[in-house]
């Protein structure tokens, strides 16, 4: 047998024994809260609504795989947040988690900033109407180009990811007549409990500049010598999906440590800390995370001892929610085409989506629940693994759940916690057509980003 070849054996497919997965809930028709937008209820036909409206209204509208995402709960989360971190906080919507021109101008209604991490996002922050000074413009490689856009719109701060990225900023800034805003991006060597793929501030990563061995203090020399910056602060930013406050606090107190060595060094207290985003959303009912107002009060208690200690003023904090804002709005709904009963294994439900509107899965091993929407069952359950249509094993939208016995093509299956990285990072995968948002409140739907077509995909295929 060729070394190279890989045997299909009893893990091939990952299959769990009984007991390595969570049991199914007493009532597969429930909906948890946690899980599910604000708005979403379950009628006693057993049809599921988010606005007012039936899902089976919404995919006869507007067909399936569509992302549907509750406005009234979206802009609740944006006030919360805001409510919570009050008028001596900054809170920067994280642009990458989901962005459109409909999701700025409610933003912007509701009191938030806003930080991008591309053009692409910057010009659609822009072009709704984004006042510049609330933009932050993240990214550990900018373009010339997107440098020179941001500062010459007039940013509010452009977070410097590298030593290459000072000089470039300034240079830029000085040829403008500007003196641009800037935090310095450092990397804190903090352990987040999360995958590797989305850790942020051990030092192996891309991401930033270390503090160990005194790179970020040579970063913020290099900073306060050039005319065309203004150093504002530090920011930090430790990963994603995170539940423990543990590693915000071992990353403040190594964020002000440096900020008094600043004031030792300079005479110098910069005024601002951004401490990031990443913090947790529940995608099943075993998440548990914390509310906004709870988020903010352990920052600020964090921040302002750490301060105290080091005889410092209390810098102006900021934080970057996106998937705690946007993640738990909406949902997929996809329709059943085949269920594939393997005796001993699983069942194996393909919808008409996959990997191409929910990538997270096959990236990160993200784990998402699943509910049968369009009609009440008393069915018992069965361990499914909701698959995509795509040619890949790995098209994953659900590893592991419950749904009903009589499950069955044609049936309506909704995924929650899909507003957050789901859209954004969806793709043309086997010339797939991305899925609509549809924005749904007080019994209205409407598109904000309207489903792809094959004319779109032709139009850009000038061969």
């Amino acid at each position: 047998m060729s070394r190279s070849a890989h045997p299909a054996g009893p893990r091939h497919a990952d299959v769990l024994p009984e007991g390595h997965y969570t049991a199914p809930a007493e009532d597969l028709n429930a909906l948890d809260e946690k899980v599910w937008a604000r708005t979403v209820t379950r009628d006693d036909a057993g049809v599921v609504s988010v606005g007012g409206i039936e899902v089976t209204r919404l995919a006869e509208e507007f067909g399936t795989p569509a992302y549907f995402l509750d406005e009234a709960d979206f802009r609740a989360r944006c006030r919360a947040w805001a409510d919570a971190f009050g008028t001596e906080a900054d809170v920067f919507y994280a642009g990458k988690a989901f962005l459109s021109r409909a999701i700025v101008r409610w933003l912007k209604e509701e009191g938030l900033n806003l930080d991008v991490c591309s053009g692409g996002e910057l010009t659609t922050a822009l072009d709704a109407g984004m006042p510049a000074e609330r933009i932050a413009f993240h990214g550990n490689n900018k373009s010339v180009d997107e440098i020179t856009r941001a500062v010459e719109a007039g940013v509010g701060r452009i977070v410097l990811d590298s030593f290459q990225e000072i000089v470039r900023v300034a240079h830029i800034a000085q040829g403008l007549g500007r003196r641009q805003r800037v935090q310095i991006r450092v990397t804190v060597g903090v352990e987040a409990h999360t995958h590797e793929f989305i850790a942020t501030a051990h030092e192996d990563q891309k991401f930033g500049i270390a503090l160990a061995g005194g790179q970020a203090a040579e970063a913020v020399r290099r900073a306060l010598k050039l005319d065309g910056l203004e150093l504002i602060g530090i920011h930090s930013h430790i990963g994603s999906q995170i539940f423990d406050m543990a590693g915000f606090e071992v990353s403040a107190r190594r964020v002000v440590q440096l900020l008094a060595e600043v004031r030792d060094e300079h005479g110098v207290e910069l005024p601002e800390i951004d401490l990031g985003g990443g913090l947790g959303i529940a995608y099943t009912s075993e998440d548990d995370p914390r509310e906004p107002q709870d988020i903010a009060k352990a920052l600020t208690e964090i921040v302002t001892r750490e301060c105290e200690a080091a005889n410092l003023r209390t810098p102006r904090i900021s934080v970057e929610p996106g998937r705690a804002i946007v993640g738990p709005t909406a949902f997929t709904l996809y329709e059943v085409g085949t269920v594939k009963p393997l005796d001993g294994l699983r069942t194996y439900v393909s919808v008409d989506g996959g990997m191409s509107d929910n990538i997270r899965t096959a990236l990160y091993d993200a784990e998402y629940s699943v509910a049968l929407v369009s009609r009440r069952s008393d069915a018992e359950p069965m361990l499914v693994r909701v698959v995509g249509k795509h040619c890949e094993s790995g098209d994953i939208v659900v590893r592991d759940a419950f749904l009903p016995a009589d499950t069955a093509p044609g049936d309506l299956l909704a995924v929650p916690a899909t507003g957050a990285y789901c859209r954004s990072m969806a793709s043309n995968y086997n010339h797939a057509l991305r899925p609509p948002v549809v924005a749904v409140k007080d019994g209205a739907a409407r598109v904000i980003v309207r489903r792809e077509t094959e004319e779109d995909l032709l139009r850009l295929d000038v061969g």
